[in-house]
């Protein structure tokens, strides 16, 4: 199933200014449409990597012989690196080289992809994926510098729209593409071919970046919160390690007290933070941010969304192939009509959603929350018997359309108060933020979804528990849906104005 977070956030960079003292012009840069390629190229593959591995992931899990805490860290930790280091992962970029870090994420990617290829152990796998997500949050910022600091801003337009199409494309085609590999077999890698497809792409990447992309870094560099870095990793890392592991080790009493302590230093992370931007405007989380309405509403709406969407197909996922024996490809093909939804409806609030953003917001979280009852009800109602395909994949479709009218005019509700100043922290926020709330949601409620089956057989239990256990924690999916349009009357009004897309992943 198409994971959300690049798919629908980064498809429409918004109009963003360069960053001051930038060394490089576009004048300057004759191979701008090359880099772009380059740069097009690496986000297509996290983007494809990020989509194919939810709907491979029982067949990876029983391959491995993994527990079910194996399946949830092999996304949730991917989200949760890639969002801890995202924001600094840009910074890095303006401070020592967007070629350089661009170069350095493109590698360690490679790299991590053939690590979770020739896994071998559970272990190894997640310690790949946790790579893979470090990696990608050093390389993916790199791409909209590319653009904002090689091309005439008249060109941004064009640069993006390819920068776009080709995260759509892997969008659509990450679900379809890992369940073609993994059921064709080819070269007998089964699933692992959707990780070591990534290294002779990584390695044309590099070639073509170390001969077409010019060094830029900027004049004016920003400081980096290392502290602040050090301690939000350590409190995501404290909540988020009981909430997937505890199920597995029988909630011992250290794993509430680690909860307990990655709750404090959040607190802690959050007075550095105040105190940081007070003394040098350097946080990595600048608290001005929060002072508007429309960033505070906006990223709680946002969180919830993503949170419900990452939980909705990796249970979907499990309940087709583990539960009903679904081929991989198969559910692949159904689950990519979400994607397909998302394109159908996205240029829609794109274009009228800054007049009407809580219609939006409220019709498209509308249309989710009926896609999930949809699902829930075809389900429960197939109980232990065949479920009809082309019932599942309209209700994916529909789904896929409620997000697409709900995720353009959120984005641009966080970001549109933030000053001009702080306009790439806001962004880097924004993105780090659907990150952690698609792994949450994996981790709350895919938590609730695997202890219920392990209380009826876990992988082995029949087709009826699997179905009750199915439409009952969906439920709770459909539920955040709900509350998501509940809160969209707080969103503010709409300004009257076309939708400027925006930016995410800077």
């Amino acid at each position: 199933m198409p994971e959300p977070t690049e798919s629908a956030a980064q498809e429409h960079p918004a109009e963003v200014q360069p960053r001051p003292g930038d060394s490089s012009s576009p004048a300057a840069v004759p191979q701008r449409w090359l880099a772009l390629a380059v740069v097009t190229l690496a986000s297509f593959l996290d983007n494809l990597d990020a989509n194919a591995v939810t709907v491979v992931l029982p067949a990876i899990q029983r391959d491995l012989g993994a527990d079910f805490a194996t399946a949830q860290w092999t996304l949730a930790g991917y989200a949760l690196a890639y969002a801890l280091f995202l924001i600094t992962g840009g910074r890095l970029g303006d401070i020592y080289g967007r070629k350089r870090l661009f170069m350095t994420g493109v590698a360690g990617f490679t790299v991590a992809s053939a690590v979770c290829g020739v896994a071998g152990a559970p272990e190894v796998l997640v310690a790949g994926r946790l790579a893979q997500g470090f990696t990608a949050a050093l390389m993916v910022p790199q791409a909209v510098s590319v653009v904002v600091t090689m091309f005439h801003r008249d060109e941004w337009a064009r640069a993006f729209a390819v920068l776009g199409a080709a995260l759509s494309i892997g969008s659509v085609g990450g679900p379809v593409l890992g369940g073609t590999l993994t059921e064709l077999d080819v070269l007998g890698l089964g699933w692992r071919a959707i990780f070591l497809i990534n290294v002779p792409l990584g390695l044309i990447a590099l070639t073509m970046a170390a001969r077409s992309m010019p060094e830029s870094r900027s004049e004016q560099p920003p400081r980096l919160d290392l502290i602040g870095v050090t301690l939000l990793t350590a409190a995501s890392v404290g909540v988020m390690y009981p909430l997937i592991q505890g199920r597995e080790s029988g909630w011992p009493t250290w794993m509430l007290v680690l909860a307990g302590a990655g709750a404090v230093v959040f607190a802690v992370f959050v007075r550095q933070q105040g105190v940081r931007h007070r003394r040098d405007r350097s946080a990595l989380v600048p608290p001005t941010l929060f002072r508007h309405r429309s960033t505070r509403v906006g990223l709680t709406v946002t969180l919830l969304v993503f949170s419900g969407v990452a939980s909705f197909f990796l249970v979907l996922t499990y309940h087709l192939q583990t539960g009903l024996g679904w081929p991989v490809l198969k559910t692949a093909l159904v689950t990519a009509a979400w994607p397909i939804g998302i394109t159908a409806t996205f240029q829609i609030a794109w274009k009228y959603g800054a007049g009407h953003r809580r219609m939006c917001v409220a019709a498209g979280s509308l249309l989710m929350g009926f896609g999930a009852l949809w699902t829930l009800l075809a389900i429960w109602e197939a109980g232990d018997g065949q479920l009809a395909w082309q019932q599942l994949a309209a209700a994916e479709l529909v789904m896929g359309c409620g997000m697409g009218l709900t995720t353009p005019v959120l984005t641009a509700v966080v970001l549109e108060d933030v000053p001009a100043d702080d306009a790439g922290a806001g962004s880097g926020v924004l993105n780090a933020a659907i990150q952690f709330s698609s792994a949450a949601g994996v981790a709350v409620i895919g938590g609730l979804y695997f202890m219920q089956l392990e209380n009826g057989g876990g992988q082995h239990a029949g087709t009826g528990h699997f179905a009750t256990v199915t439409a009952a924690v969906l439920g709770c999916n459909v539920a955040v849906f709900l509350l998501t349009t509940a809160l969209s009357s707080l969103l503010p009004a709409g300004r009257g104005r076309k939708q400027s897309p925006t930016v995410t992943g800077a």
